[in-house]
């Protein structure tokens, strides 16, 4: 007989999440402790998530951006310029264990609903702020991934050497303060069961651009260097980008002195690993020209996907260039499963699964993201009612 009990409880099971944020970074984040277990409420105006009408492409005429970041959630629409819709909010904010929103830094304030008057009414509250440029002087300026792409300089790194700059094909930084957010919002939790008192969480994109810059950043930081666009190069690591093949090109990422010696071994050219100009990686780097040809000499002897496993066996990472359907095909071939339905029956929707496993407390995902106001009725009649969570 098919194992039918219940999945246990996730690790956040039992805890309360206002989500009053919209489009990515926020929704994201909120998806991902909902996944974790917590109840969220997402809170929506009239209009709903301007990401439900963002198409194409779309799926039983919604959005699959909207559908990719908003499962697990429950939906009601309040418009905060009307009385009785404000006082629910509030009520929801009043009970939650964590509030998050991303409106304008001081937005929430004309609501009432900015971390102070929200900390007051409940002091072991979590409120999470995420803006584009902080609640200082750049709290004027609209916060959108690809404004911050530009203006952090990933820009500048992104795009041929002797080309424009370019955006990354995703909105990485709205991904990277969802993640950050995240963190913050159970760290900040900690803090409550050891002192009982909440706190403002505060995440803005170009913080989070600035961190993840990582490597960049620091040459800047640390060294005073400014980097700049090298296609697919790395600055301080060779090889480390595609090399073309008999067909098609692949990724070579021999990152380190061992790795390289095992790829000119799979090459049949291990007298290179010896040759002074390349035995370390920053003899690699300064003399990359010179390498290169070499190695491509040999790689044009056989295909990426025929490279790709003589090298893997070898212990050389590497990877053909996919498109999105072969990186899940890939999953699905590692054994990762990286589809799950959001839901069941006929509101099943297919999502990405959750990027984290737990050995004892794994993600579920019982609900589908939800229709807007799906939930509105049972959630205002409990919001005023004289019941505590």
């Amino acid at each position: 007989m098919p194992d039918t009990a219940a999945p246990p409880p996730g690790p956040l099971d039992g805890l309360l999440v206002a989500d009053f944020s919209r489009v990515l970074a926020g929704p994201y984040a909120t998806m991902l402790l909902a996944d974790m277990g917590a109840d969220v409420v997402k809170v929506e105006g009239p209009d709903g998530d301007e990401t439900r009408t963002w198409t194409p492409p779309v799926r039983d005429g919604v959005s699959t951006y909207y559908l990719g970041v908003n499962r697990g959630k429950r939906s009601v629409a309040l418009d905060l310029r009307d009385e009785d819709d404000l006082g629910v909010a509030r009520e929801l904010a009043r009970r939650a264990d964590v509030v998050i929103q991303n409106l304008k830094p001081g937005g929430m304030a004309r609501f009432g609903l900015d971390h102070e008057s929200v900390l007051a009414a409940n002091p072991r509250s979590v409120y999470v702020s995420i803006s584009g440029f902080g609640a200082g002087p750049g709290a004027k300026v609209p916060g959108y991934d690809l404004m911050v792409q530009a203006m952090s300089g990933l820009m500048s790194l992104t795009g041929d050497a002797d080309g424009p700059p370019y955006r990354a094909g995703i909105s990485v930084f709205d991904v990277m303060a969802g993640n950050h957010a995240v963190i913050g919002i159970l760290a900040a939790l900690r803090h409550v069961e050891a002192t009982g008192t909440g706190q403002h969480v505060e995440v803005n994109l170009l913080s989070s651009a600035l961190t993840g810059l990582v490597n960049h950043s620091s040459a800047w930081v640390a060294g005073g260097v400014v980097p700049f666009r090298m296609g697919n190069a790395h600055p301080s690591v060779f090889p480390y980008e595609p090399l073309p093949t008999a067909a098609d090109d692949l990724i070579v990422a021999a990152a380190n002195d061992g790795q390289f010696r095992k790829l000119c071994g799979v090459l049949a050219i291990p007298e290179v690993a010896d040759d002074p100009r390349f035995a370390r990686n920053a003899d690699r780097t300064v003399n990359r020209e010179e390498l290169r040809p070499l190695l491509v000499e040999r790689l044009a002897t056989r295909s990426a996907l025929e490279w790709f496993d003589l090298l893997v066996d070898a212990g050389v990472p590497c990877g053909p260039i996919g498109t999105i359907d072969t990186g899940f095909a890939m999953a699905e071939k590692f054994g990762l499963d990286p589809v799950v339905d959001a839901g069941a029956g006929e509101r099943a929707v297919p999502t990405t699964r959750h990027p984290i496993r737990f050995s004892a407390t794994p993600a579920h995902y019982p609900l589908p993201p939800p229709r807007l106001d799906e939930h509105g009725t049972e959630i205002r009649e409990w919001l005023t009612s004289q019941e505590d969570p």
